[in-house]
């Protein structure tokens, strides 16, 4: 009996120090491996020897100088360019995301572009992010077929004004892709004075234009029968409109301080709709299936037209559920003259609405007007009311984050609607 039970007990010592996993396929390992942070999975070499090997053959690199914070400038073009160097070449790449904000770009950049182009038959997914143009960026790009998911962002030291940035190529061959990211790039026109970048991308689903400038064109067109989701944020577009068909659009992202007109024939499947300083008008019957709206409205000047448009905005949503706005938008909102007395023929399906609530930074003019609108209804109350809040604003009172009434207003057709306040500050 005690033989036995030694017997059970030297198995069972066994199975607890046998490495099982180890004894895995090296697909699986492999596929294990390519969840992990590049960095991380070189790592694993240390384990053995049936490790030391297998993180060359991942398919996927993510070399990004911010996440590899704690290497200086020298140690992370060391550690790229001996990843580079060391990875199985024989091994399929699919994903690919470079980040480089160090002194040893103009060095790195030109080895990475390079290894993109040995394995352009291959990668699916590729992430540029520089702040400097490359001669080889573009050319480098146009060789790679198989792309699904295209994302370049070139952040130059920009112009007050204009910044500095590339050209994109009017036709980019790339019948696969399916995502699209631009980050500092420049649309020029054809000979009719419009730019049309995007119309060679025929199963096109999410687009992305941030910091971008147009030239030599009025009219920005954005056509596409697949697009899904759009996003254009911080652009310097100098010219008189934006024309978008996108009969299947569904998210719409936008944010920046533009005077564009936007006809937008697409807008009427669109069911999201994130909006940074909404001085746009939308043309078209856009709003009529939206469904759900996300603002964060921005305001710089007491010539802005940000409060009507959001008005007009919120008189175009007939079918809208879900409500989601900052504090400094409904403040925005709230100095449409006579707001609380309009009666609002849309929002009558609210289901649910957010309130994000934001500080109003102190000396900015939306403050100052908010003041202002607030006084002067005092006024129309009585002297004595208003010289009692002009005292008060003095003393160091401040508007509230979210303007009285505004809420109700919101409402008043759908008054059931689930309301709820968050704060990030």
């Amino acid at each position: 009996m005690f033989r036995d039970k030694m017997k059970r007990r030297s198995r069972s010592e066994n199975e607890e120090s046998e490495d099982r996993l180890s004894d895995l396929p090296d697909c699986i390992l492999i596929y294990i491996l390519s969840f992990l942070k590049t960095e991380n999975a070189v790592q694993t070499c240390i384990l053995s020897t049936r490790w030391k090997h297998l993180w060359k053959r991942i398919p996927k690199l993510l070399l990004r100088s911010s996440t590899l914070f704690c290497l200086e400038d020298e140690k992370f073009l060391t550690f790229v360019s001996k990843i580079l160097t060391l990875r199985d070449n024989s091994a399929a790449l699919h994903i690919l995301d470079f980040e480089c904000d160090t002194d040893h770009e103009s060095e790195l950049v030109p080895k990475i572009l390079n290894y993109v182009r040995s394995h352009n038959t291959q990668i699916q997914q590729l992430g540029i992010s520089i702040t400097r143009d490359s001669d080889l960026l573009m050319p480098c790009v146009s060789s790679c077929l198989a792309l699904t998911s295209l994302m370049l962002s070139v952040y130059h030291i920009r112009h007050v004004v204009y910044p500095e940035t590339i050209i994109f190529p009017k036709s980019l061959n790339l019948p696969a892709l399916t995502s699209l990211g631009l980050v500092g790039f420049t649309f020029c026109g054809d000979e009719n004075g419009c730019a049309e970048p995007f119309s060679a991308f025929t199963k096109l689903n999410n687009l992305l234009i941030k910091d971008c400038i147009i030239k030599d064109a009025q009219i920005l067109r954005i056509s596409s029968k697949t697009l899904d989701s759009l996003s254009m944020s911080y652009n310097l577009f100098d010219f008189n409109k934006i024309e978008l068909a996108a009969p299947n659009l569904c998210t719409f992202t936008f944010c920046g301080t533009l005077d564009q007109k936007i006809y937008a024939s697409g807008f009427s499947s669109v069911k999201e709709v994130n909006n940074g300083t909404p001085d746009q008008k939308i043309y078209g019957s856009g709003f009529s299936s939206v469904k759900e709206v996300n603002i964060d409205a921005k305001m710089f000047s007491e010539f802005d037209k940000s409060p009507m448009i959001l008005l007009c905005w919120l008189l175009d949503l007939a079918n809208l559920e879900s409500l989601t706005v900052t504090s400094k938008t409904l403040q925005i909102l709230s100095l449409v003259p006579n707001l609380l007395e309009v009666k609002l023929p849309s929002l009558s399906n609210l289901k649910s609405m957010e309130i994000k609530l934001e500080p109003l930074e102190d000396h900015t003019k939306l403050l100052y007007l908010v003041k202002e609108a607030m006084l002067k209804k005092a006024a129309a109350k009585s002297r004595k009311e208003a010289s009692k809040l002009r005292k008060a604003f003095k003393a160091g009172l401040r508007p509230p984050s979210v303007p009285d009434g505004i809420v109700d207003f919101l409402l008043q057709n759908s008054p059931s609607a689930k309301v709820n306040i968050t704060s990030d500050y």
